[in-house]
């Protein structure tokens, strides 16, 4: 696993990088399809068809799959098609270039990170896209592939998102500045931002949009992984804000709750999160621990944890451990009596029973990333970001149904949604 550079270590590559894009840089840079007309809906047209939306974080692809049964892929969606625009800036600016190879040979693990997050619009009539490596988020057009609007975040990377549960307002985390911006989901424009604590990473809304929630991991991309060298990953504790006028009602620290549980041995960067259907409880995963914790909200304490198998192939060698995770994903069933858990670097997931904590089958999986819930309630899907698939289990029985090819590296996957008769889009298409 490539150990992340500093941007010290990164400033001779910067040299020469910035010295042999002298042609590219002053060749003409491709238009800005940041203009580019939408397409107009026709009137009476069907309903959009629900879908999900599949990440390939290294190829800047989306896969759109059909959200339950068979996952069959319906389209595919380039998410950058504006690169070598994007290239050109980052070629011609120092700073932004090293920042740049940081992502490639840090969270990247090699690779350009070019899709981490999307959620189309409620009509489907486009896509939102976060694109870690060109620090920016995009709407893309589904039925031209022209890019609508681009919003550059601030700092150096943008990360995850969540959209309102209205659909009119999407949040996106950016890593490197310690933000969360809040875009009006339609414009781009922005409604409003707050600070976070170190590396923002999961947002959540909460109580039908009122609240939303940041969870802040801190720095995953060092060597510095052993339990004594914790103090060196920064401020990690999650934010709770008001959803509209982006002031904070609430900082909760793990590492305090934590240590009242008997557990100091667990870090406190908090990874992915899932509320129960009530948000009475949360469930969360962190940094390398193969397991979860439950968390009361109202009495503000952990409650229970629950301890997953370790798969003896995997290396105790914390520092090969992808961005300091071993467990990354977790889902909950409709109805609050499951949840799905990725066992990132045991390559298995499984359904864990949420009143007794009993876990299911261990379904091999190769590097399984998140964990989502099918458009019928009945599954949960997950990434194998190690075999470019995604994966279908069964809530009741813990047994995998299905597993359909996708693109290169998968990471998130969402529900979402296009037009009825949509199988990509008319420009913009990519190959494949």
């Amino acid at each position: 696993m490539p150990v992340y550079r500093t941007l010290g270590s990164l400033a001779a590559v910067v040299t020469l990088a910035v010295a042999g894009s002298s042609a590219a840089a002053t060749a003409s840079a491709p238009p800005s399809a940041s203009d580019s007309a939408t397409g107009a809906k026709p009137a009476g047209a069907a309903a959009p068809r629900e879908v999900l939306f599949v990440g390939n974080n290294w190829d800047g692809t989306a896969d759109v799959v059909r959200s339950s049964g068979d996952l069959a892929r319906i389209g595919r969606v380039n998410v950058i098609p504006d690169k070598d625009e994007r290239m050109t800036e980052i070629y011609l600016n120092p700073i932004k270039l090293a920042y740049f190879l940081g992502i490639r040979q840090g969270p990247g693990e090699g690779h350009d990170q070019f899709v981490d997050d999307m959620y189309s619009t409620p009509d489907g009539s486009a896509v939102v896209v976060s694109r870690p490596s060109f620090a920016d988020v995009v709407s893309i057009d589904l039925a031209t592939g022209h890019i609508n609007w681009r919003f550059p975040v601030s700092g150096y990377r943008s990360d995850h998102m969540a959209v309102s549960p209205d659909g009119t307002r999407v949040a996106v985390s950016a890593s490197t500045s310690n933000t969360v911006h809040v875009l009006d989901i339609a414009t781009g424009r922005q409604l409003g931002s707050f600070a976070t604590g170190d590396k923002p990473h999961e947002n959540v809304f909460t109580d039908g949009g009122k609240y939303l929630w940041n969870m802040a991991i801190g720095e995953v991309n060092t060597a510095l992984d052993e339990p004594w060298l914790d103090w060196t990953k920064g401020d990690r504790h999650i934010t709770v804000v008001d959803a509209h006028t982006f002031k904070p009602v609430k900082t909760i620290d793990m590492r305090d709750r934590l240590d009242a549980f008997g557990r100091k041995d667990l870090s406190d960067a908090v990874r992915p999160v899932v509320f129960t259907p009530d948000e009475s409880r949360l469930y969360f995963q962190v940094s390398f621990f193969n397991g979860f914790l439950e968390y009361d909200i109202a009495g503000d304490r952990i409650t229970r944890s629950k301890t997953l198998p370790k798969n003896p192939a995997t290396s105790e060698d914390r520092t090969t451990w992808v961005n300091d995770s071993r467990h990354h994903g977790l889902s909950i069933s409709p109805d609050g009596a499951k949840l799905c858990v990725a066992g990132t670097m045991d390559d298995y997931a499984t359904v864990v029973d949420r009143t007794t904590l009993q876990e299911g089958p261990l379904v091999p999986a190769s590097k399984p990333y998140w964990a989502t819930v099918s458009g019928d309630g009945k599954s949960c899907v997950i990434s194998e970001a190690g075999a470019d698939r995604i994966t279908a289990i069964d809530f009741a029985t813990g047994q995998k149904t299905v597993s359909v090819a996708v693109g290169d590296h998968p990471q998130r996957v969402r529900i979402g949604h296009v037009a009825a008769d949509w199988t990509g889009p008319s420009a913009g298409r990519s190959a494949g």
